[in-house]
């Protein structure tokens, strides 16, 4: 049976940062409140001229050259976003984008743990012998759906895009994965849909209504992280027939600093071995991931060979964590 490769990683260049000192002018914050309790020092947010496909397509492109593949190889593109640019999906404009004409495409929900999911499911598609080469693309443009006047959700979250190129290979590089939902937690951290009755014709009613911003129980979030995430790892990790001593890197969403610190020592692995990028991105939902293998894939931190363990955790709640080889 066919197994899975990665073969290029890439992301996407925001040119608009805003700092923490910036930020305080918006509301009452400090660079140091924002840093001492999250480890971000700035984050990017989308230009007006920006989109979510752009971000999107941005990467993937980036992703294919390092990969030495062309747009039309491509069989399948899955875009793990919750942001989309149309609420049907971006994904075929991601497509279209890149003149990938062969490829089917869609999109994946499941907010911060996106990446992970929709790279996991790539993989069925890989061993199972159908497609070839598939681009699995992690994006979000946050800023759109944050409130800005709350500083307990505001200095969180940024906007990004990256992306990996999986290809079928005769050795399977994805060595473990785990993935778990939890739909009693959905209330921890979410953005709901606000509905707003209005009278259609007669006694008919319909909703009428949008999305609200994003809210988020931190402290819960915090708990259910620290907890939920070593325990996954651990499971991919058997699942692998590995153990936490053959971990080279861990590359986990970039939710907050404490809590990679805190997975990290729960596993007993060195902070030397965790990649951060949370200063300069803050959290990017489902982009986090592959961003941050992105960077260190091109420092020239992670080698072939190297064993990854990442896990991605969020709302839904979902969370889940993959095994990897890196080619």
């Amino acid at each position: 049976m066919p197994g899975v490769s990665l073969v290029g990683s890439g992301s996407a260049r925001l040119s608009v940062a805003l700092s923490n000192d910036a930020l305080s002018q918006r509301v009452d914050t400090s660079d140091d409140w924002i840093a001492s309790r999250t480890g971000i020092r700035q984050r990017h947010v989308a230009a007006p001229t920006d989109s979510l496909t752009s971000l999107a397509a941005e990467a993937a492109r980036n992703a294919l050259a390092m990969a030495q593949v062309s747009a039309g190889e491509v069989d399948l593109i899955l875009l793990a976003t919750s942001t989309p640019d149309d609420l049907f999906g971006s994904a075929c404009q991601v497509q279209a984008a890149l003149g990938a004409t062969r490829a089917v495409a869609f999109d994946l929900t499941a907010a911060c743990s996106g990446f992970v999911f929709a790279l996991v499911t790539a993989a069925q598609y890989l061993r199972t012998g159908v497609y070839k080469n598939v681009v699995v693309i992690g994006a979000d443009v946050l800023s759109r759906w944050t409130d800005w006047s709350d500083r307990t959700t505001c200095v969180l979250f940024g906007d990004g895009a990256g992306a990996v190129v999986l290809r079928a290979a005769e050795r399977d590089r994805l060595l473990g994965f785990e993935l778990c939902s939890d739909g009693s937690l959905n209330h921890c951290l979410n953005l709901a849909y606000q509905s707003d009755p209005a009278v259609l014709v007669g006694d008919i009613a319909v909703q009428e209504g949008t999305f609200a911003p994003i809210t988020m129980n931190g402290r819960e979030v915090y708990k259910f992280a620290v907890s939920r995430v070593p325990e996954v790892i651990e499971k991919a990790l058997f699942r692998a027939s590995l153990t936490t001593a053959d971990i080279s890197w861990m590359v986990l969403h970039q939710a907050n600093q404490r809590i990679l610190d805190a997975v990290a020592d729960r596993l007993g692995v060195p902070l030397d071995r965790v990649v951060s990028n949370m200063a300069r991105h803050g959290n990017t939902s489902a982009a986090s991931i592959p961003i941050a293998l992105d960077e260190a894939v091109r420092a020239n931190k992670i080698q072939p060979g190297d064993v990854i363990a990442t896990a991605g955790f969020g709302a839904g709640l979902t969370w889940g964590a993959a095994i990897l080889e890196w080619q």
